[in-house]
């Protein structure tokens, strides 16, 4: 009837051969024969097993989250950031006051300085001055910090690096 069409070409004897195949297929009753005689008592048990394992990993994540919120303002306070050209035409260098405060990033002096503090003291700022634009990433560590920028100055695309030290907290 349907022949030619390789919907219905399957020999029988092809057939036969994949439905004995599942049936010798056998399902262990052993996981759900373990549920059946799970008592309240035992379930207490168990229960008990894993608030001991949650109350022995929980304190790790409860210092991480005390550890965030220390050094959210970590890095707290007015930073003198020197920047260094080494592509491009544009001055060799150039320092500017940065503002930190908490996990921002501002400025303490000319120009528009927006950004933000990440964790480990992963910086990441965009500056503006005029018709200059630079961006920078970097990373801070106690009273230092260093990283690379590039932008656009005065026309000229530049790029380098820069060096951080805090001048003073909050």
């Amino acid at each position: 009837m349907n022949r030619g069409t390789g919907l219905f070409d399957t020999p029988t004897r092809a057939l036969s051969g994949a439905v004995k195949k599942q049936e010798e297929m056998t399902i262990s009753a052993r996981p759900i024969a373990f549920f059946v005689d799970f008592s309240p008592m035992r379930a207490l048990r168990w229960i008990f097993a894993a608030a001991v394992v949650v109350a022995v990993a929980a304190p790790g994540t409860a210092d991480a989250a005390r550890q965030a919120r220390v050094r959210a303002g970590a890095y707290d306070g007015v930073w003198s950031v020197a920047f260094a050209t080494t592509a491009g035409n544009c001055s060799s260098t150039n320092s500017v006051p940065f503002t930190v405060s908490g996990r921002r990033v501002s400025s303490a002096g000319g120009g528009k300085v927006t950004g933000g503090i990440g964790r480990g003291g992963s910086v990441a700022v965009a500056i503006s001055v005029g018709a200059s634009r630079a961006r920078g990433r970097g990373r801070l560590v106690d009273n230092s910090g260093a990283g690379r920028w590039s932008g656009i100055i005065s026309g000229d695309r530049c790029s380098g690096i820069w060096q951080a030290t805090r001048t003073s907290g909050f």
